[in-house]
C-alpha cells in the first residue's frame, strides 16, 4: 500500500491499546492498533493532534469504546475514509466488509461469495487482514466458515473484545 507522503499522524489510547490514526486532504486514511501485524511505517508522517479528523473519529471511538452505540459505522464515516493505494481485489474486499452491520458477523468464503469471488476466500483473508482502517472497516466482523475467531491483525483476543462490545450494546 502507498500513502502519500504529507500524510499526517496522532495515537489515540484505546481501553483495547494505542491506536495510530492517519490522515490526509481531511480523509481517515488509517487506523492500526500500535505493533498490529501489518501495521505501516509511519516513522516519516509528521505528527499533528489538532487535525479535524481525528478529533471526529476520537469522539466517535470514546462513545464506542463506551457502548455508547452498537457500531462505529453508526456514525456513517463513508464520505470521510479514503483507502490508500492497494490492488483492485483488496479495495473490492474492503467496501464489502462497510456492509457487514455492528452485531453481525459473516464468514470469509461469505465476502467472497458476496464480491462475486466465491472460491477465492483465501484471497479475501489476506485482504481483511491488511485492513488499513481498523475498526471503522470492520474487519474483526470477519469469522472462519464455522463462527470460529481466526486471523485479526490487532490480536485475537481484541477481535473478541470488539465484537462482545458490539454484542453488549
Amino acid at each position: 500500500m502507498k500513502y502519500p507522503s504529507l500524510t499526517v499522524q496522532t495515537i489515540y489510547k484505546s481501553p483495547l491499546g494505542d491506536i495510530r490514526l492517519a490522515a490526509h486532504d481531511g480523509k481517515l486514511i488509517g487506523l492500526w492498533f500500535v505493533g498490529q501485524k501489518h501495521e505501516v511505517d509511519a516513522s516519516n508522517w509528521s505528527f499533528d493532534d489538532t487535525h479535524p479528523v481525528f478529533d471526529r473519529i476520537k469522539t466517535s471511538l470514546e462513545n464506542y469504546f463506551a457502548g455508547k452505540c452498537m457500531g462505529i459505522d453508526e456514525f456513517n464515516w463513508m464520505h470521510e475514509i479514503e483507502f490508500p493505494k492497494a490492488t483492485e481485489f483488496e479495495q473490492l474486499v474492503w467496501q464489502q466488509l462497510l456492509s457487514i452491520h455492528a452485531g453481525h458477523t459473516v464468514s470469509y468464503s461469505d465476502v467472497a461469495i458476496q464480491i462475486g469471488r466465491p472460491k477465492a476466500y483465501r484471497a479475501v483473508a489476506a485482504a481483511v487482514g491488511k485492513n488499513p482502517i481498523s475498526i471503522i472497516v470492520p474487519c474483526h466482523r470477519v469469522v472462519g466458515k464455522n463462527g470460529a475467531l481466526t486471523g485479526y491483525a490487532g490480536g485475537l483476543e481484541r477481535k473478541k473484545a470488539l465484537l462482545l462490545l458490539e454484542q453488549k450494546a
